[in-house]
């Protein structure tokens, strides 16, 4: 088992904070990993499984992502520990209760990821007047609701159109986690003419080499119900989104749920990746020797940190998704070329960009 402290290096961590609270069984972990481009944007995760590692692997990756981006902003994350789908008012009591602990982490600016939303920022925003991802009544771009992360797939897929043998046209898709990215990177493609043929969620798959309507599935899931429920495919297991052969699959998950044991099970041609830090290295390295192309994470999946960006400087909605398909389709494209020019993974292209934009901004402090 590593230390957190294994995974330090020059650009970070600046802090690790754990933070208790027993009256009303707060746990929580923020890391904050640098902040030479300006205060560090990310979000919360909550659930049952995760870990001070996981706060540290995501808010470096969000230091990587706004760096990429070119956003005046470092990177940091949080985890708390506990359900995401508690009573309504035990869940208000407990995300008070962090935004409290975390007032005077002035570094860190909290937006929403799995597990919390818009609403949830509200409550934080009320408590300590600092977060993104708030509801459109107090100020806000509603990024989950618009799908922000979505929109920034779509882009990326369509830059890297040039480096792949096939037509977006008829592409078909599979989607790991048809949630709030999930969902809204498959509306957008099939807006491009992709047909969607596999989603999973939680509770299982549904596959449909035919297609499966994604405004159906989308109304569906929005009522709370699974992928399964869907009435017209093949009832599979969550793991069987693996499986399914198709031109583009989006990971929209969970961490490091294509590793070396399970990659090869993959049989497709471009992965733009939703979710922060899907795949091991190994399994990109394996990909890459293959011919499938993987977008990494903080390229492909950066739409919502824009959007989050966009709404703490003030900008609107529709400058949001200017900004979002000029950045992300600006640096998709660099990070391909540069990676086709020198051999490289997608991934070391991509970090090579986004560290050497983090040093210089550093180069202006002690």
């Amino acid at each position: 088992m590593k230390d957190i402290f294994d995974f330090a290096d020059d650009l970070g961590p600046i802090k690790i904070v754990h933070l208790y609270d027993p009256k009303c069984g707060l746990k929580a972990v923020v890391a904050i990993d640098n902040v030479a481009r300006g205060p560090s944007i990310g979000g919360i995760r909550m659930a049952s499984d995760v870990s001070a590692e996981e706060a540290f692997r995501l808010a470096r990756a969000m230091t990587m992502k706004n760096s990429a981006a070119g956003l005046p902003h470092g990177g940091g994350k949080s985890v708390i520990f506990g359900d995401p789908k508690i009573e309504p008012a035990k869940k208000e009591q407990l995300i008070r209760a962090f935004a409290r602990a975390i007032r005077d982490l002035v570094e860190y600016i909290p937006g929403p990821d799995m597990g919390t939303d818009e609403r949830c920022m509200a409550w934080i925003k009320d408590e300590i007047g600092r977060a993104v991802g708030l509801p459109p009544e107090i100020g806000g771009i509603p990024l989950d609701e618009i799908g922000a992360t979505g929109f920034g797939l779509k882009a990326s897929v369509e830059a890297a159109l040039k480096y792949c043998d096939f037509a977006l046209k008829g592409a078909r898709v599979a989607v790991q986690g048809f949630g709030s990215v999930g969902k809204h990177a498959a509306r957008f493609l099939g807006e491009k003419g992709t047909l969607l043929v596999a989603a999973c969620d939680s509770r299982g798959t549904i596959y449909n080499p035919k297609g499966i309507d994604v405004d159906r599935l989308i109304a569906m899931k929005d009522t709370g119900k699974s992928v399964i429920d869907y009435d017209a495919g093949e009832k599979l297991a969550p793991d069987a989104v693996i499986d399914v052969e198709s031109e583009i699959w989006i990971p929209a998950a969970r961490p490091d749920v294509i590793r070396k044991d399970n990659v090869n099970r993959l049989k497709t041609r471009l992965v733009p990746q939703g979710a922060n830090i899907p795949f091991t290295l190994e399994a990109e390295r394996i990909l890459h020797e293959k011919g499938t192309l993987v977008i990494p994470d903080f390229i492909a999946n950066a739409g919502g940190v824009i959007c989050a960006s966009v709404e703490y400087h003030g900008g609107t909605q529709s400058l949001a998704f200017q900004t979002i398909e000029e950045k992300i389709s600006a640096n998709t494209e660099e990070v391909l070329a540069n990676s086709k020019k020198s051999g490289s993974l997608p991934r070391q292209a991509a970090i090579a960009l986004a560290e050497a934009r983090v040093r210089n901004a550093m180069r202006y402090h002690r």
